[in-house]
């Protein structure tokens, strides 16, 4: 039971009224007055000292709860910094579906709960955080060069209230060209899916990059886009074809990375050796992929999250680039069994 204490005079809280009572009221009126302000200055302190500390609420908005790749690594990386979430933080998640015209409504949702900071990775949830709050902390997990894209200032000073990880997924586009060249040694033009409609956004600079890379490899290129309102990707595949395509790249996109095993089980349809920009694109059915750690962002931004808790100012906290890369593969599958074979990129019936 709860003891209170004035000088040498102790008490359980059961009996502490009433004794103190009795004192108060058979004590001279100086002593009686100093008992009652070190009652009333014991139970301040009490009271203070009961109150349950504030539980850190957090932000995550993502692509989709199904399979999404970011949530486990986050959860992960705050359980290893000593967060268990509904006991020491609070996480709250919201998915827009690949419908962009979600994104807005659901971060002002977030910013109107009073979150403490906020975790964001594609370029349209970026940019409405942004534009929502001056003052949450956005933790963002991007492809895009933050500095290019205005996120912000440096890499190593961003200034304003955000920061994070960015993953050069752009200046991986002459690696994974090299990649393939080097699993297809007949490879002589390369097809990249890539949405179209992502050009306003940062997205088209995708496919120029590859492009870039292409012309110092001597490798022409087809453009295969997709459209959000019209996903052909059998059409696209067809086209790419017939114009003596034989390899696929397709860019990592919030349109486009939902259909990976409809892409991959494509490529393999139309005997195309494919490569992807996720890691989850050679799970899906892909031949290989080259990426940044997935897992190891992710990590890095819950590491993100728990600094700036303590009380670090993203200002302050320098964007970092990945360190680990991971190459993913089918050691075995239908695309591996054709490679050398005379009828890659033959169109089926054709």
């Amino acid at each position: 039971m709860d003891q209170v204490s004035i000088g040498s005079f102790k008490t359980t809280s059961k009996s502490a009224f009433r004794n103190l009572k009795s004192a108060i009221l058979f004590s001279p009126l100086p002593f009686a007055l100093s008992l009652v302000n070190a009652l009333l200055f014991a139970l301040c302190v009490s009271a203070h000292a009961q109150q349950p500390a504030k539980v850190p609420l957090i932000g995550f908005l993502a692509n989709t709860k199904l399979e999404n790749p970011s949530i486990q690594p986050f959860r992960r990386g705050l359980q290893a910094l000593g967060y268990i979430e509904g006991r020491n933080i609070r996480v709250e998640y919201r998915y827009y579906e690949t419908k962009r015209e979600l994104i807005p409504p659901l971060v002002a949702e977030l910013v109107q709960m009073n979150v403490d900071l906020l975790v964001v990775g594609a370029p349209p949830a970026i940019r409405a955080a942004r534009q929502a709050t001056k003052t949450i902390p956005i933790v963002i997990v991007t492809n895009q060069d933050p500095v290019e894209a205005g996120y912000v200032d440096s890499l190593a000073r961003p200034g304003g209230n955000t920061t994070g990880v960015t993953n050069l997924t752009r200046e991986l586009s002459g690696k994974r060209l090299e990649l393939l060249k080097e699993i297809v040694p007949r490879l002589s033009r390369v097809g990249i899916i890539w949405n179209v409609d992502g050009q306003d956004i940062g997205f088209g600079r995708g496919f120029k990059e590859y492009q870039a890379a292409a012309r110092s490899l001597k490798i022409p290129l087809e453009s295969m886009p997709i459209r959000a309102s019209n996903l052909d990707f059998d059409g696209a595949f067809r086209v790419a074809a017939k114009a003596r395509v034989n390899g696929v790249i397709t860019l990592s996109h919030i349109v486009l990375n939902p259909y990976r095993k409809e892409i991959a089980g494509l490529a393999i349809k139309y005997r195309l050796p494919s490569m992807g920009e996720i890691e989850e694109y050679a799970e899906a059915g892909g031949l290989i992929s080259y990426a940044a750690d997935e897992g190891e962002r992710y990590g890095r931004a819950a590491w993100y999250v728990d600094k700036i808790l303590k009380g670090a100012k993203p200002a302050d906290l320098p964007v970092e680039q990945p360190t680990k890369f991971r190459t993913g593969n089918q050691s075995k599958n239908s695309q591996t069994d054709w490679l050398d074979d005379s009828t890659v990129g033959a169109v089926p019936g054709g």
